[in-house]
C-alpha cells in the first residue's frame, strides 16, 4: 500500500489528492494489520488446541464413538500436519469404521514422516493384502522381514503363495474352467476379502455355473468398495431378475439410478421390470377379486413383456391355467395347465387346477392321476390331499348314483337349469303316465329324479354331494342318525298328484 502511495506522490499529485487517497487506504491497512495479529494469535495457541483434540480423540475412540473420534483427529491434523501419530490414530479409526481405502493415504503419510515406524508399515501391508493388491503387500512384508521383523516374515509366508494362485485363477477364468477356478478364488478371497477383482471373477464363475445367489453375494460388497459402482448394481439387478425376484431387481436398479438417473442400461431395465411387475401384480389382484377374464389379460400382457425367463413364464402359465379352471372352460384350462406342467411336472397349482377341470367333466380317474402326481412333491400343499380325497369319493359315487347324470345337467349347472331339467323329466317319467311293467320302471326313475332335484337344489346337500358324499345314501344316513329319502311315504298304492307350476 505504501508503494502505491509513493508512486502517486512521484507523479506530482496535489496535497488534496494525497489526503483523499490516504483516507481511502487507511481502513484497508487497519484490516491488514488486524488480520496479521489474529493469525499470529491462532498460531501461538495451535499447539494447545492440537493436544486437546488428540486427547478428545483418544477418549472417544476408547468409548467406541468413532465418528466423534474421527472429527477430533481431523482437527488435530489441521492444527499440526506433521505429527505422524495423528495420522496413525486417524487411520486406526478409518479401519474401525470399515474405510480401509481412506486409511491407506494416512499410513502413507505416517511412513513418509517416520520411515522406521514398522507398525504403520505392517498395517499398510495388511490393508494392501485385504484389498487384493498382493504384490504390493508382498513387497511391504519382504522389507519388514529383511529388517528382522518377525510378524513381517509370517505375513510374507502367508501372502507370497497368493501371487501364483491369483495368476492360475485368472487363467482358469479366461479359459472358462469356472468350476476349477472357484476353489482357488475362494482361497484368495479368504485372505483378500476386499479384493474387487477376485470377487468379480468368482461372481462370474458362479453366474456361468448357474449359482446366481452366490454371484449376488460376491458382487454386493463391490458396490461399497468402488465408488458410484453402477455396473455392479446393474449386474445384481439382472441376476435377481433372472431368478424371478422382480422386487429385488427393482430395488437394486433404483440404486443405480440414484447414482446416475440417465444411465443408458439401468433406466431401460428399470422400465421393463416395473411394467412386468405391474402386470403380474395386477393380474393377481384381479384374480383375487374373481375378475378372471381381466386377470388373464394382465398375465398375457406379462408374457408379451417377458416370455423367456423361466420363472415369469411359468408364473403366467399357472395363473392363466387357474383362471380358466375357475371359469370352467375345460379346453383352455387343459391347454394352459398343460404348458405349466410341461415346464414343472410336479407343479401343485397347475395339477390341482387341471384336476378340478377333469372333475367338471366327470373324468375322475384323470383327476386322481393329477393329484397323485402333485403328491409326489414332498412339500405339496394341503389342497392336494383334500382334492385327492374328494376325487376318489366322486369316482366311487359315480359308480353308484350320479344326480347330475340323472337330470342330464353339468356339474356347473345353475339352480334354474337344474329345476328346469327336473320339471321336464318329472313330466316324462310321471308314474301316472305309465302302466304295466313300464310303471315300475317309471316309479324307480321318478324316485331318482326327485332325489336328484332335492339334493342339487339344496346348497348344503349339493356341497356334500360335490365333495363325494351322498346325503341320501341309506347307509350314510343311518350312520348320521338321519332317514333315507322316500318320495312315496310309508304306505303302498300311492296315487301321484303332482303340480309343476
Amino acid at each position: 500500500h505504501h508503494y502505491y502511495l509513493s508512486v502517486l506522490l512521484s507523479l506530482g499529485i496535489k496535497a488534496r489528492m494525497k489526503k483523499v487517497l490516504s483516507e481511502f487506504f487507511r481502513p484497508l491497512l487497519v484490516i491488514y494489520f488486524s488480520l496479521d495479529v489474529t493469525i499470529k494469535d491462532v498460531l501461538a495457541g495451535s499447539e494447545l488446541g492440537v493436544e486437546k483434540h488428540l486427547e478428545l480423540g483418544r477418549q472417544f475412540l476408547t468409548q467406541g464413538q468413532l465418528n466423534d473420534a474421527l472429527f477430533h483427529y481431523d482437527e488435530a491434523i489441521k492444527g499440526d500436519p506433521i505429527n505422524y501419530l495423528s495420522y496413525f490414530k486417524r487411520a486406526t479409526v478409518y479401519l474401525a469404521i470399515g474405510r480401509a481405502k481412506s486409511a491407506l493415504p494416512d499410513l502413507d503419510k505416517v511412513i513418509e514422516l517416520k520411515p522406521d515406524f514398522k507398525q504403520a508399515r505392517m498395517e499398510r501391508g495388511s490393508i494392501l493384502l485385504k484389498l487384493g493388491k498382493i504384490m504390493e503387500a508382498v513387497n511391504e512384508f519382504e522389507t519388514l522381514a529383511a529388517e528382522g521383523h518377525q510378524d513381517g516374515n509370517e505375513h510374507l509366508e502367508a501372502a507370497a503363495p497368493l501371487v501364483k494362485l491369483a495368476e492360475e485363477a485368472r487363467w482358469l477364468v479366461d479359459n472358462e474352467k469356472f468350476d476349477d477356478a472357484i476353489p482357488l478364488l475362494t482361497q484368495i478371497i479368504e485372505k483378500c476379502p476386499w479384493s474387487v477383482e477376485m470377487r468379480q471373477l468368482r461372481a462370474k464363475c458362479y453366474e456361468y455355473t448357474g449359482d446366481f445367489h452366490s454371484a449376488i453375494l460376491d458382487l454386493r460388497p463391490t458396490t461399497k468398495l468402488v465408488s458410484d459402482n453402477t455396473a455392479a448394481h446393474l449386474k445384481i439387478s439382472y441376476l435377481h431378475y433372472h431368478l424371478g425376484e422382480a422386487e429385488e431387481s427393482l430395488r437394486e436398479i433404483r440404486e443405480c439410478l440414484i447414482l446416475d438417473p440417465d444411465h443408458q442400461s439401468c433406466y431401460p431395465h428399470y422400465k421393463k421390470v416395473k411394467k412386468l411387475q405391474k402386470n403380474l401384480q395386477g393380474g393377481r389382484d384381479l384374480k383375487n377379486e374373481q375378475r378372471y377374464e381381466e386377470a388373464i389379460a394382465k398375465f398375457e400382457a406379462a408374457l408379451n413383456i417377458e416370455s423367456l425367463i423361466y420363472h415369469y413364464k411359468l408364473t403366467a402359465y399357472v395363473q392363466i391355467c387357474e383362471c380358466y379352471s375357475k371359469l370352467h372352460r375345460f379346453a383352455e384350462t387343459k391347454e394352459w395347465c398343460g404348458k405349466a406342467i410341461e415346464m414343472d411336472t410336479h407343479n401343485a397349482d397347475a395339477l390341482c387346477a387341471r384336476a378340478e377341470a377333469y372333475i367338471d367333466q366327470e373324468m375322475f380317474e384323470e383327476a386322481i392321476d393329477d393329484y397323485h402326481t402333485a403328491k409326489e412333491n414332498d412339500h405339496h400343499p394341503q389342497k392336494v390331499d383334500d382334492g385327492l380325497n374328494r376325487a376318489q369319493k366322486l369316482l366311487k359315487q359315480s359308480q353308484k348314483r350320479d344326480y347330475y347324470k340323472i337330470l342330464g345337467v353339468r356339474r356347473t349347472a345353475t339352480k334354474q337349469e337344474i329345476t328346469k331339467a327336473y320339471r321336464n323329466l318329472a313330466k316324462q317319467w310321471h308314474p301316472d303316465k305309465h302302466a304295466g311293467e313300464d310303471k315300475a320302471k317309471a316309479e324307480k326313475k321318478f324316485v331318482d329324479i326327485a332325489a336328484a332335484k332335492e339334493v342339487l337344489t339344496d346348497p348344503e346337500k349339493r356341497e356334500k354331494f360335490d365333495n363325494g358324499e351322498d346325503p341320501l345314501d341309506p347307509e350314510e344316513q343311518r350312520g348320521n342318525g338321519g332317514h333315507p329319502f322316500n318320495p312315496f311315504g310309508a304306505g303302498q298304492g300311492f296315487t301321484f298328484k303332482f303340480h309343476f307350476g
